[in-house]
């Protein structure tokens, strides 16, 4: 399923991949993808150039030379390396193969859950925007015939100590005690 409004960042949004084209040349790629921290600011051409509003999670933007990907492919990579169907990536697949240089790949927690309406400018180009495909939830019947039933009214019952606990405790009483009366013995000839 791709995404209607790639611009609009909504604050529940979950699984949203949205590809860029970075339109720079590859000696450039490094200075514009990096944080930079200068007099206490923390410009970020990046994030300049989506127009965002938050500060965002590094850890879930991926740049990606496409050369690099070799015979993978930017759609394999997409489909096979970050869950996206291969359904929703077939409409776009000419386009994906047609990209050369560097991608940012931007997922939904880069924005830390805010929304927010980016401003998308040059050198970043908007190439599309998927979904990564979730795993079917199935609720299957318990498997166990104990299992059915209701608890309605019913009080749980304490499973009883067994022996070998029982004998645990004991033993270390009587070790409480041994060690006690030995106590006793040095404080009383001492």
């Amino acid at each position: 399923m791709t995404q209607s409004d790639p611009n609009t960042v909504m604050g529940n949004e979950h699984g949203v991949i949205r590809i860029y084209a970075i339109d720079l040349p590859t000696d450039q790629i490094s200075l514009f993808t990096q944080r930079q921290q200068v007099a206490g600011n923390d410009p970020w051409p990046l994030k300049d150039a989506l127009g965002a509003t938050v500060n965002f999670n590094e850890d879930f933007i991926k740049i990606v030379d496409v050369a690099a990907l070799g015979e993978i492919g930017l759609v394999d990579y997409l489909t096979l390396g970050n869950g996206v169907s291969a359904g929703d990536v077939a409409p776009y697949s000419d386009v994906l193969t047609r990209v050369q240089g560097h991608i940012a790949i931007v997922f939904s927690s880069a924005f830390r859950g805010e929304t927010q309406t980016l401003a998308i400018k040059h050198p970043l180009r908007f190439i599309a925007a998927f979904r990564e495909e979730s795993a079917a939830v199935t609720f299957e019947p318990l498997p166990d015939g104990s299992a059915k039933g209701t608890l309605a009214g019913k009080v749980p019952r304490k499973k009883p100590t067994s022996d070998a606990a029982m004998s645990g405790r004991v033993a270390t009483i009587a070790l409480l005690v041994m060690a006690l009366l030995v106590w006793l013995m040095i404080k009383v000839s001492g």
